[in-house]
């Protein structure tokens, strides 16, 4: 499953094992690391693979001036979403990018690696993945099949000297808030140690306890003698259509191990343990993401930031003035609207049973999707919305308030015409001393029932109409007093980043699925008749 992905990252990357044991007792002492934190695990491994890959590109400057020249023109010229934001720098970095892909697809070679030295690890052969250099699958399906219980590992794996398991329990606030405090010191980064993901004990429960969680996918590491939680793991359960079959799949998340303790290698054991728990509940797919490219993405999306706070972002350096620009001005061009376009309103309870058909109908045009039943709907989009009159706690916000969904009620029919959702994940900033939180919120589902007119697509009826309801969604959120809101080139997003006046960002997401085999799901780009981004209609936290 997912965690096999992320072992092999780990497993292949050369540690300094330089830890002695007198040492990891004075570090387990700690109660807050003084230094800022490295990538989790999860990430930072499968980071420093192409890291080294772009080192290497960069130091054999294997892309040519005139290239980056070239395309930087026609950019410009065609007017692309994020155009606006195109330099020399990221033009390059999206070439070297796709240098990277191909070296993926055993197509090119990094640094004198080829196909075989990349791709060859014995690991790799034993995997129910897809293998580099693989054609499109002639039928969708899994590629293993599911193992009876009593053939799934029945003991725990066993752990490094001086730790043991331990099982999660979220709705306990102390175990809540020790995961809080592992996450919030030691998990992902951003490539500079600028910004680090910031989950509340909310976000917590919202995310790791949807309908029919298991407990037993929220896996801890402790120190035996102190009890410390030192590493953890999780899996949710989530229900996923691929091109028209459906699965039983777990979503694998928040890999994170303590920085210190690192060259203990605590991560490969765990992830063995997640799998194995998952495999107990009969579960034997999973879908997973990386920031890089490992065997074999399914799909590749990319970040895109719509700035609100314009001042602070520069303040902590997020973005940055242009040329030829003034913060002033750049505060204006990204000024939003103080009330929203369409009757919009929060949503109740009263709405889940009709959200939840207009959810369904509207997501059959994506490739992949999750099923929610009610259950799923009044979670995803009711449950996360805090408590108490907005404002009691900060302006535009209820108190311990993750998400925002509201909705658009035809008053003659009262039926849910059009939705917006949307979360709250903030990241500590670790260099600002103005600053310490940048407030960012996350395009999450939406739907209009525009989709179902004759012709609504094809005409721009469809676009008009989502650039009203998104547009409506950045209003809500500046109101929130959110910093940045942030989108991904999926489902509809790619028809209306641009004139939404999205910048282009530098990350990029890759989805994967374990265990299954299907043909490549449009995302950033076009893929046979599938148009951007409508390939992946699954949003992952």
């Amino acid at each position: 499953m997912a965690s096999h992905e992320i072992e092999e990252i780990i497993d292949t990357t050369q540690e300094n094992p330089s830890d002695s044991d007198s040492e990891l007792d004075n570090i387990l002492e700690e109660q807050e690391a003084a230094t800022p934190s490295t990538s989790a695990k999860k990430k930072k491994k499968k980071k420093s693979k192409a890291a080294k890959a772009l080192a290497a590109l960069r130091g054999k400057s294997e892309i040519p001036q005139e290239l980056v020249d070239q395309v930087l023109d026609k950019v410009k010229a065609d007017g692309a979403v994020g155009s606006q934001d195109a330099t020399e720098d990221n033009v390059r970095q999206a070439l070297e990018h796709m240098q990277i892909m191909e070296v993926a697809k055993g197509k090119a070679g990094v640094g004198g690696h080829n196909k075989k030295d990349m791709g060859a690890h014995k690991f790799w052969a034993t995997q129910p993945v897809p293998q580099l250099g693989e054609g499109p699958p002639i039928d969708d399906g899994y590629i293993e099949p599911s193992k009876p219980r009593e053939e799934v590992r029945q003991e725990p794996y066993p752990l490094p000297k001086d730790f043991e398991w331990s099982t999660l329990d979220i709705n306990d606030p102390n175990q809540n808030k020790e995961v809080y405090d592992l996450l919030s010191v030691n998990y992902v980064e951003d490539d500079d140690a600028s910004f680090r993901f910031q989950y509340s004990s909310e976000f917590l429960q919202w995310a790791l306890k949807p309908p029919g969680y298991h407990k037993e996918w929220h896996v801890g590491v402790r120190v035996s003698s102190n009890k410390k939680l030192v590493a953890f793991i999780s899996g949710v359960p989530i229900t996923i259509k691929v091109r028209g079959k459906v699965f039983t799949a777990s979503e694998i998340n928040y890999l994170c191990v303590h920085k210190k303790l690192r060259s203990k290698r605590l991560a490969p054991v765990l992830i063995k343990e997640v799998t194995r728990q998952v495999h107990l509940k009969g579960v034997f797919q999973a879908i997973y993401t990386a920031g890089v490219v490992i065997p074999t993405p399914i799909s590749v999306c990319r970040y895109f930031h719509r700035a609100l706070n314009v001042a602070k972002l520069v303040d902590v350096g997020f973005t940055y003035v242009p040329r030829n620009m003034t913060t002033a001005r750049m505060i204006r061009m990204n000024k939003v609207s103080d009330t929203p376009t369409l009757d919009v309103r929060p949503m109740e309870e009263k709405d889940v049973a009709p959200l939840a058909d207009l959810f369904t109908r509207y997501m059959q045009r994506f490739d992949m999707v999750p099923v929610m039943n009610l259950e799923d709907v009044r979670h995803q989009f009711l449950s996360g919305q805090g408590t108490g009159r907005i404002g009691e706690e900060k302006e535009g916000r209820r108190v311990g308030q993750v998400t925002w969904t509201y909705v658009v009620e035809n008053p003659e029919t009262h039926n849910i015409t059009d939705f917006f959702s949307m979360y709250h994940l903030p990241s500590t900033i670790i260099r600002s001393p103005k600053h310490g939180t940048l407030e960012a919120g996350y395009l999450y589902y939406y739907a209009t029932d525009v989709a179902f007119e004759d012709g609504a697509d094809e005409d721009g009826r469809l676009k008009a109409r989502l650039q009203t309801l998104i547009g409506d969604a950045l209003v809500i959120a500046n109101q929130a007093k959110l910093d940045v809101f942030n989108a991904l080139t999926l489902m509809d997003n790619v028809s209306i980043l641009k004139d939404l006046k999205f910048g282009a960002g530098d990350g990029f997401l890759n989805f994967y699925l374990y265990n299954w085999r299907t043909s490549k799901l449009a995302g950033i780009n076009d893929e046979g008749d599938a148009k951007a981004g409508r390939g992946v209609g699954v949003v992952m936290l």
